[in-house]
């Protein structure tokens, strides 16, 4: 397995595999009233560029629940807010903790801690990669329509971090994913290209969401504007209107098919209340899943396992 956990594309379909079924057993264990001690006397250190609130709290109560410590650092706390170099910043850091958690702008940041850490990095989030969250809404999609290379999974709006990691998962994995998103706001065309290169199944990118929908057994989402793209945010609410998810593209889903969002949701922007607060949603048990997949992922890359 990989030291750290940069980016889907790293693992083998065994591995993703591992934290798949891993994160559900601890989650079975977990509402049975198993107290977990595997990471009993390690610690975590969270190094956070961007503001969070699920991915943070998810990650502390994942370490805490398996008996280890956290220690949360926003960069403005930190010297790398004053300019020291992320090659000192990860060899001090890898001496006081077993892991560092990351959420941050560039995939480079990620990269070049990793290169120095001696212990585990992991991506929280960067502009490029999520892959924490979408296997945690892998979990969620087993959980609730089974197997994915048997369902038409769909992204569907902005081809941003979270539909590069969707790419890459559904191309190490095997499933076959279909995307709608707006020209000009595609996914990485490498990240694209090469995922398509090893898929066993097709990678489809269309831009009518009514299209890519009919079907569908998972429609995932996300919001319009992410992290940094606040200048932007008018002219992406008039690019993306037609992919917000009401109830009339919905209904050119399958009827039992699930809707994803990983949240925050802006409520009648990408997605319409209605469709949020409806019977299809299972984005809070979506949300939930954060916590007990973070957990897998803690405990094998801490205890060198999966």
């Amino acid at each position: 397995m990989s030291n750290h956990l940069l980016a889907l594309q790293d693992f083998t379909p065994a591995q993703l595999q591992s934290f798949l079924d891993r994160a559900a057993a601890l989650k079975k264990e977990t509402a049975s009233g198993l107290r977990h001690q595997q990471l009993a006397g390690k610690s975590i250190c969270m190094l956070f560029e961007k503001p969070s609130t699920r991915t943070r709290v998810s990650f502390e109560a994942a370490m805490y629940g398996l008996g280890g410590q956290v220690i949360f650092l926003q960069a403005k706390e930190t010297q790398l807010d004053r300019g020291e170099p992320l090659k000192d910043m990860a060899r001090v850091l890898c001496r006081y903790a077993d892991a560092l958690v990351v959420r941050t702008f560039g995939q480079q940041v990620v990269e070049e801690l990793a290169r120095y850490s001696e212990v585990p990095v992991i991506n929280a989030l960067t502009d490029l990669h999520h892959p924490c969250q979408v296997l945690s809404d892998l979990m969620t999609v087993i959980e609730k329509k089974g197997d994915p290379k048997k369902l038409k999974i769909v992204w569907l709006g902005d081809g941003n971090n979270m539909a590069n990691s969707w790419i890459q998962a559904a191309a190490v994995l095997g499933f076959p994913l279909t995307l709608a998103c707006p020209e000009g706001y595609e996914p990485a065309p490498a990240i694209l290209q090469a995922a398509r290169k090893i898929a066993s199944q097709p990678i489809t990118l269309l831009r009518d969401p009514a299209e890519a929908v009919q079907g569908a057994d998972v429609i995932n989402i996300d919001v319009w504007t992410s992290m940094g793209k606040e200048k932007e945010k008018e002219k992406r609410l008039a690019v993306f209107r037609p992919y917000q998810l009401n109830a009339e593209l919905l209904a050119r889903a399958a009827n039992d098919a699930v809707v994803l969002h990983c949240l925050p949701a802006h409520r009648d922007e990408e997605i319409t209340e209605e469709v949020l607060e409806g019977p299809q949603s299972v984005v809070f048990d979506q949300s939930e899943n954060k916590m007990h997949m973070h957990k897998a992922i803690l405990e094998a890359m801490i205890c060198g396992v999966a």
